[in-house]
């Protein structure tokens, strides 16, 4: 039988320490997390949910956000046609992770279903996949053992050691 544990052994995320991680660095982590994880997370799903280069694209419309925001800051202290496009990149950005999560939720149920056979016990709510997003991710994958472990008991099956 396969390790259930394989992608929390890969990507090595505590929870905690990546909202931590998140508020320390202002916002970066999350986007180096995907840039160094993503490829990860696909090649052990067997799933390319995304494209690759979407790490790429999304520290790009962060970061063109984030640097109009501060020439439109720098330029005048009335709002700027650079603020209103900081903010659509912005706006852009925050939907990109929202997309990336939910394609990420249906990856990970896929391959909970195809490689451990149980998809009803691996319930990832769409509310907190769009409120906590990658966050919600890293939760599943940390908790995909007690999943199936649940999911063992409830259709009486030995957990293979």
């Amino acid at each position: 039988m396969e390790n259930v544990n394989e992608l929390k052994i890969e990507i090595n995320t505590k929870v905690m320490n990546f909202v931590l991680l998140t508020v320390v660095t202002g916002g970066i982590y999350p986007m180096m997390w995907l840039y160094l994880n993503q490829s990860k997370l696909t090649e052990i799903m067997n799933n390319q949910f995304i494209a690759k280069d979407f790490p790429l694209w999304l520290a790009i419309v962060t970061g063109l956000g984030w640097l109009l925001s501060d020439i439109g800051i720098a330029i005048s202290d009335d709002i700027t046609i650079l603020d209103q496009v900081a903010n659509i990149l912005s706006f852009s950005s925050a939907v990109m992770i929202i997309v990336w999560a939910f394609k990420a939720k249906t990856a990970l149920q896929a391959y909970a279903l195809n490689k451990f056979k149980f998809k009803f016990e691996l319930k990832m709510s769409p509310f907190y996949t769009f409120i906590f997003s990658i966050y919600y991710i890293v939760y599943c994958i940390n908790a995909m053992e007690s999943e199936l472990q649940k999911h063992n008991i409830i259709y009486s099956k030995k957990t293979a050691e």
